[in-house]
């Protein structure tokens, strides 16, 4: 039976049944890394090209800015807000693992063509939420950073030390709270709208959902994500390049746990 193509999928996203999220147990996390480890050693060679992407962007925004760090944080702090985005290579080389196609760098770069539409609109959404963190991170470090702006490792040396911690609160504070609305909205959202061609609006929707249902297993998966983040960052990017691709083969199986398959849901 042929496969149908997006023009054909396109007009029946608006007849689309609201996904039913299911529960999960905290411990999920760990088995969604364990099938996104097996995803990355079947398809080594597209995912890690997804991982030097992503390990590139952060060693520019390390390069451009090494003297700008207020600059650099809020860069950063985007990256990983639209990292959901850009990681939709790694979610399709899964999807289609899982249907035993072969693991093929090309068709994944123009996955987006699938639902381009939605995604577009998830993607200003997004570009919104990073523009105001970028403001409101600007008028943190105006507000509250009372030292000299440092350089990189000048920024960090700090953190570790506890100094400033007033400034330090108030930013890590504002951060999370971005931090959360983007998880929110993006933890199952675009593998929804790649796998079943779903509205980009009822798509945030279901992953908030996803979120209110499932809040000690998703604060558990924040953590890994986090936790793994910062440890590629901390290994001069370079441990992005496996860690990303990682963690985005993992979303797509949180995503394959979390909503139920179209045909159960019928």
């Amino acid at each position: 039976m042929s496969q149908p193509n997006d023009s054909q999928l396109q007009p029946q996203a608006e007849g689309l049944p609201f996904p039913t999220i299911c529960d999960v147990p905290a411990t999920s996390p760990l088995r969604w890394l364990a099938r996104g480890f097996a995803d990355l050693r079947a398809c080594p060679i597209p995912s890690l090209f997804y991982g030097f992407c992503f390990a590139g962007m952060g060693l520019l925004i390390t390069m451009v800015f090494e003297h700008a760090y207020e600059y650099t944080s809020a860069l950063t702090s985007g990256f990983l807000l639209l990292g959901p985005f850009l990681a939709m290579g790694l979610y399709e080389l899964s999807r289609r693992r899982g249907l035993g196609e072969p693991c093929a760098l090309l068709p994944t770069l123009t996955v987006w063509k699938r639902n381009a539409g939605n995604l577009g609109i998830f993607a200003v959404v997004l570009g919104v939420i990073f523009l105001v963190w970028a403001r409101a991170s600007l008028i943190v470090f105006a507000l509250f950073y009372t030292s000299e702006l440092p350089n990189l490792t000048g920024f960090l040396e700090q953190i570790l030390a506890m100094e400033n911690l007033e400034f330090l609160l108030v930013y890590f504070g504002v951060g999370l709270l971005f931090a959360t609305i983007v998880f929110a909205v993006s933890v199952v959202s675009i593998p929804l709208m790649l796998d079943r061609n779903q509205d980009a609006i009822t798509a945030m929707l279901a992953s908030i959902g996803a979120l209110a249902r499932n809040p000690g297993a998703m604060l558990v998966w924040a953590a890994f994500i986090v936790g793994l983040t910062v440890l590629g960052f901390l290994t001069f990017h370079l441990g992005l390049v496996v860690l990303m691709p990682w963690i985005g083969h993992a979303t797509w199986h949180a995503y394959r746990d979390i909503v139920e398959p179209e045909a159960a849901a019928h």
